[in-house]
Parts: structure tokens; C-alpha cells; sequence
């Protein structure tokens, strides 16, 4: 008998990146230094499980198109949502603010591209750099949140936060080359 696709163990994972988010919003907005670490500590664990649902995924072979649909989403979330709580609460300077919105709009604008050319049936098959754009991110954004509790990593949480904003514009310009014929064909 197949199983749900809700019930596989890598969506599981993946379902619950995506419930950590609202405890870790709602500890980072606290303003307090302790709960600033258990959201950390929490936000950790949801980023190694972006890596951890993919390894059970092609371990177990329990491929879904439910997985592929919602691991991308739980991470765009995931980094979209963190990056509003660390503006609110100040922890972005006004100079991050420039990858933060290149890593905005890349993100969005590739999930509408892919959305767009999936009604086309164009895949866009994720590449080996853009794995690592979205670690560059996640780490960038955990040390975002330790440089409060350790002031002394200011300069590498920027240089992090610039690196993630870099290779997310250099992906998402790549995803726009490759995507450039179909979206330059005539239309009959």
C-alpha cells in the first residue's frame, strides 16, 4: 500500500522547518539575549534539516512531488521571514539591507519564473551553486543572529550576509540565462 506523501519522513522534516519558523520569530522579537539563543539553537536545527530531508529523501528513495514542491518553500520561508524579524528588531544595517533585498528578489522572482515556465513544462533543475547560495544563507543569517550575544562577529556576519547576496544574484542571474530562450520564443 503507498503511503502519504504527508506521511514520508523527509516531509515530515520538512513540514516542521517550516512550523519552527513562528517560535523563532517570535524569540528573536523578544529582545531578550536568552531567548535570542534558543532561537539560534532552534533556528539551527531547521537549517540542518533542510540538508536532512534531502539525505532521507534519496536514502530511503522517498521522492514526492509533494517534497520537491515544499522543501524550496520552507526555505525561501524560512530566510524571508528570519530576514523580516532581524530588520524589525535592528540587527540589519541599513548596508545589509542590500543583499538582504538582492536575496528577496532573486527568490522571488525565480519561484515565479519557475512557476511560469512549469506551466510551460520547463524544468529548471537546481544546480550545485544554488545548494550552496541557500547554505551561504542560512549560516550567514545564524551568525546575524549570534552577533547580538557576540558583538565581535560583526564583520563576518557582514561579509557572510554579502557573499549569500552575491551568489544569490550570480544563481539567480544563471536561472534567467538558462530559462532566456523560453521566455523569449514567439508565442503561436
Amino acid at each position: 500500500m503507498a503511503r502519504s506523501p504527508l506521511l514520508l519522513v523527509p516531509n515530515l522534516i520538512t513540514i516542521a522547518r517550516i512550523g519552527a519558523i513562528i517560535p523563532i520569530v517570535a524569540l528573536v522579537m523578544s529582545g531578550d539575549t536568552t531567548l535570542r539563543l534558543m532561537a539560534l539553537i532552534l533556528y539551527i536545527v531547521a537549517a540542518a534539516s533542510d540538508w536532512l530531508d534531502g539525505y532521507l529523501a534519496r536514502a530511503w528513495d522517498q521522492y514526492s512531488p509533494l517534497g520537491r514542491m515544499l522543501d524550496p518553500i520552507a526555505d525561501k520561508l524560512l530566510v524571508g521571514i528570519l530576514i523580516a524579524a532581524l530588520a524589525w528588531d535592528g540587527s540589519l544595517s541599513a548596508w545589509d539591507m542590500i543583499p538582504v533585498c538582492a536575496i528577496l528578489f532573486r527568490e522571488f522572482f525565480i519561484s515565479g519564473l519557475r512557476e511560469f515556465l512549469g506551466n510551460a513544462k520547463v524544468v529548471l533543475n537546481v544546480t550545485g551553486l544554488a545548494k550552496w547560495k541557500t547554505t551561504i544563507q542560512l549560516v550567514s543569517l545564524a551568525v546575524v543572529l549570534l552577533e547580538r550575544i557576540v558583538p565581535s562577529l560583526g564583520l563576518v556576519s557582514d561579509l557572510l550576509l554579502w557573499l549569500a547576496g552575491i551568489l544569490t544574484v550570480w544563481t539567480g542571474w544563471q536561472y534567467l540565462r538558462a530559462s532566456w530562450p523560453h521566455l523569449s520564443a514567439e508565442t503561436k
